[in-house]
């Protein structure tokens, strides 16, 4: 069942991903020869496309050709009784892999944000951080002798030491700062490398030995030179891109008080309700369109 609901892109997925039975590979090869079953066709993390603009997706009748010269297949998930499957063609040449499914081109997964609902961009970003993860796991990291695909594409085990291997997340904090007192005021800042007048949240990955509301603090202090009191959790996105998980929060700051790094940020201000109605007025966006910052600002600024 569909649950998009309200969710953040590159959430709401709504594929069963069968964790029972995709470790049986006689049920993973039936369903590869399933004709209800589909196929989506990545090529160097980038999303095949029609010449309409929409994923090409293979019917089973239309995957024969393709699985046997693809890099990588792997099992997504159901949708219903009918599985869905992504395979990488990414060994070779963008117009090879495109002729080899009727595609027109490949593109960014997030370029298609405007014109797939989230669970749709979910199974796509899906797709891609999977697959991007079983080009760079080839190896083992303990012995360093090949792995090979196991789990319906969901593990990888070394042929040498039988080291089981699994896709590895990277948790990012993402935090909208608000100022003690009045007026209402929140800590936007601009990023080593983003243009002038370029300003957005805070975040940061979370570092071995802390929790999620340890590198809220520390982010925003090591970064801004602000110290935080209160922290609250808003809410978390998939940000496959290629592994992460962006967890969303706000912060009170215990005072106004700002002194960037130089390095990871190049100026921090607070902004105003009214200032950043402005902004958008002006045509200046709150945030990626596609990212949990736009969804802190745009709902910071709703409440007044």
């Amino acid at each position: 069942m569909r649950t998009d609901g309200q969710a953040l892109t590159y959430g709401g997925g709504w594929l069963d991903r069968a964790g029972g039975r995709r470790a049986d590979p006689g049920w993973i090869s039936e369903r590869l020869a399933d004709a209800d079953s589909t196929v989506l066709a990545l090529w160097r993390d980038r999303c095949l496309v029609d010449a309409d603009g929409s994923p090409v997706r293979l019917t089973a009748a239309d995957s024969g050709a393709v699985l046997p010269r693809a890099d990588q297949t792997v099992f997504l998930g159901l949708d219903g009784t009918a599985a869905v499957f992504a395979v990488d063609l990414s060994a070779r040449t963008e117009r090879e892999a495109a002729a080899l499914v009727g595609a027109a081109s490949a593109v960014d997964v997030r370029t298609l944000v405007g014109r797939l609902g989230p669970a749709d961009a979910a199974i796509q970003g899906y797709a891609r951080g999977l697959l991007h993860w079983h080009r760079q796991q080839r190896h083992c990291g303990g012995c360093g002798a090949a792995t090979v695909t196991t789990f319906g594409g969901h593990a990888r085990t070394c042929a040498a030491c039988d080291r089981l291997l699994f896709p590895r997340i990277e948790p990012a904090i993402i935090v909208l700062v608000e100022a003690p007192g009045s007026p209402d005021r929140c800590l936007l800042a601009r990023h080593n490398g983003a243009p002038e007048g370029s300003y957005s949240t805070l975040a940061g990955f979370v570092e071995v030995g802390e929790s999620l509301e340890d590198a809220v603090r520390r982010e925003v202090a090591e970064e801004a030179g602000v110290v935080v009191g209160d922290v609250a959790y808003q809410g978390s996105q998939a940000w496959p891109f290629p592994a992460g998980l962006m967890v969303g929060f706000r912060a009170t700051a215990e005072s106004d008080r700002i002194e960037v790094d130089g390095e990871e940020l190049l100026e921090a201000r607070w902004f105003t309700r009214a200032e950043l109605r402005e902004r958008v007025a002006a045509g200046r966006p709150l945030g990626r369109v596609d990212s949990i910052d736009h969804h802190l600002l745009t709902s910071w600024l709703a409440e007044g």
